[in-house]
Parts: C-alpha cells; sequence; structure tokens
C-alpha cells in the first residue's frame, strides 16, 4: 500500500514539473495530514505548524525542478518541512500551547467499536505522548516522529535530517528509552 502511494506521488511529481498545478494539488492533498504532523510534533502549537506545512508545500512547488528523485518525494519534502520547523524554533522561543489539541484529536482514527471509555483513553494516551515529545530534545523528537509516526527508515531519517545514520538511530533509541521511563512513571503498561 505505501508502495503503491509512494508510486503514484512519483508519476504526480513528474506531471507536476511539467507544470500540471493539477497533480501537485493531488499530491498535497495525499502528504498535507503528514506535513502538518511533522512540523505540529516539533513545534507544539497547531497554527504554527499549518502555517510551516502551508510555508513546505509553496516551497516544494517554487523549487519542484530542483528534486531530482535520488531520494523519495516525501523524504524530500518531509527534509524542506524539518528545516522550516527547525528554522522556526531558533527564530523564536515558543510558549508550548497546554490542554487539548484539535489536530491531534482529529488525527485519531474513527473506531466502528461502540466503546467512548476506551476510545477517550486513547485520545488522552494520544494528548499525553504529544506532552511527553514536547519535552524531548529537537533532534530526538524529530527521530521518534519521523520513525515512529511517519515510519521512515533510519537511512531516510538521516536523509531529512542531513544527520549521520549513528546519530539518528541513537537519537531514536534515546527517545524511545526515554518514553518508556515516563511511561512507567505515568502508569501506562507498553
Amino acid at each position: 500500500m505505501a508502495q503503491e502511494s509512494n508510486d503514484r506521488i512519483a508519476r504526480l511529481v513528474e506531471q507536476a514539473k511539467r507544470g500540471d498545478r493539477e497533480a501537485f494539488s493531488e499530491i498535497v492533498k495525499l502528504v498535507m495530514n503528514r506535513v502538518v504532523a511533522l512540523t505540529y510534533r516539533i513545534t507544539g502549537n497547531r497554527e504554527t505548524a499549518l502555517d510551516l506545512a502551508q510555508d513546505t508545500l509553496i516551497t516544494a512547488w517554487e523549487r519542484l525542478e530542483q528534486f531530482r528523485g535520488e531520494s523519495s518525494f516525501l523524504s524530500w519534502l518531509m527534509r524542506i518541512a524539518t528545516n522550516r520547523s527547525l528554522n522556526h524554533l531558533s527564530r523564536a522561543v515558543t510558549v508550548r500551547e497546554q490542554g487539548v489539541d484539535p489536530v491531534t484529536v482529529e488525527q485519531i482514527s474513527v473506531s466502528t467499536s461502540s466503546n467512548p471509555e476506551k476510545e477517550l483513553e486513547g485520545v488522552e494516551l494520544q494528548q499525553s505522548v504529544q506532552s511527553f515529545m514536547s519535552k524531548l530534545p529537537t533532534q530526538q523528537r524529530i527521530a521518534f516522529e519521523l520513525r515512529f509516526y511517519q515510519q521512515f527508515s533510519f537511512d531516510e531519517i538521516a536523509g531529512v535530517t542531513g544527520k549521520a545514520l549513528g546519530t539518528v538511530k541513537t537519537n531514536y533509541r534515546e527517545s524511545i528509552k526515554k518514553l518508556r521511563v515516563w511511561m512507567k512513571d505515568k502508569g501506562h503498561h507498553s
């Protein structure tokens, strides 16, 4: 399924490179949620994440002819999003919003079960994990996001972040260690 999606995106990228705006609009529909999720998990702020996601996609359109296909389009796009997010964080110290964020709630898959208590636990756990992630150092947060949520390989993460493969693996391993300790302290069972 993921390969099918990557193949579709690759075809659309080729069309968009020839100036087909409709093809690029289709790409945006396919990747927007993933870009917003990444920028949100890096910045912790919904409005900032949406702005950075839009900026990422505008930049991708403007620089599309520079995409050479040495990595997947999604990896290239996520690198732009990561760089935009890191630049934002370095320019301003942001105050993280506390409480429920609509993006987090909307991203939880709709369940067909009629167990609202279980669904509420899922929402609370996801919000809790977001709170945990906001406390991670930036590079660990990015490695965790790209590996755990975006399911990128370590090689892809190294390409997106521009970090050495060993550094990426260490950042991810450290984030997982901290998550386990945090979950144990919070009383969540893995």
